[in-house]
């Protein structure tokens, strides 16, 4: 659970090089449809896990929300939030959501981008965010689809000649649990669940799914990174928002 990947120093150059283009997936197609899920943050107690590099965090902040809390494992990333965002009630913690502790019932608003899949104990996971959760709190999370993550580590697609896609392969859908791959650099551990797993643990702890959403880049996305039209044929993302 505790692979700290993003302090791995080639790891976080070749990362920070891909989030600082000008288009990306997170900026074409995840953030996009993370952000119309996003709830009144009025006045509103936030904590987002996984914070990464503070954007989403700071963007609370300038939405109305009270106090937002960041945390993160990767001090790289807490380093880089501090650094680019000093906005009053906004504070990066470097911290594992396992270490991270607060009242019961305290946290209006808890979000998550692109970090759940990292996690290998999901649900003890849910039952501490359930937990920290007011009455009619709201969880909103983004994760590697789970069509993606059960093939991480083995062949994901079938080509021709050219290099040409023919068609991706599902496989060892059911085998859930750790995958390996390389990403920028070798054996980068994220963990597979199904999307049974993944809706099931939140019935479980007492979350109502409001809204899923398995994002399809727009033509105007396609027009600006060309690269996302094979995202067209199977799901990257699924973009998760539950109230307690």
């Amino acid at each position: 659970m505790k692979q700290n990947i993003y302090d791995n120093a080639e790891f976080f150059q070749q990362y920070e090089s891909i989030r600082e283009r000008e288009y990306n997936y997170n900026n074409l197609l995840e953030q996009p449809n993370f952000l119309t899920l996003v709830p009144d943050l009025k006045e509103k107690i936030v904590l987002d896990i996984g914070c990464g590099m503070g954007d989403f965090a700071a963007s609370c902040i300038k939405q109305g929300a009270k106090k937002v809390t960041g945390i993160d494992i990767s001090s790289n990333m807490i380093m880089s939030a501090n650094r680019r965002y000093k906005e009053v009630n906004l504070d990066f913690q470097n911290k594992d959501i396992e270490d991270f502790t607060t009242d019961e019932g305290s946290i209006d608003f808890i979000s998550s981008s692109l970090a759940f899949h990292y996690i290998e104990r999901f649900d003890e996971l849910i039952q501490k965010i359930s937990k920290t959760l007011k009455e009619d709190g709201i969880l909103l999370f983004s994760i590697e689809h789970p069509f993606v993550t059960a093939n991480k580590g083995f062949k994901d697609r079938v080509v021709d000649s050219e290099g040409k896609i023919q068609h991706f392969v599902l496989d060892h859908y059911h085998n859930e649990g750790l995958r390996s791959q390389n990403w920028l650099v070798e054996n980068v551990i994220t963990y597979h669940r199904t999307f049974s797993t993944i809706i099931n643990t939140l019935t479980d702890h007492d979350l109502i799914v409001q809204r899923i959403i398995e994002p399809l880049p727009t033509a105007e996305a396609m027009r600006k990174l060309p690269g996302l039209k094979k995202e067209t044929r199977r799901p990257p993302f699924l973009i998760v928002r539950a109230k307690k």
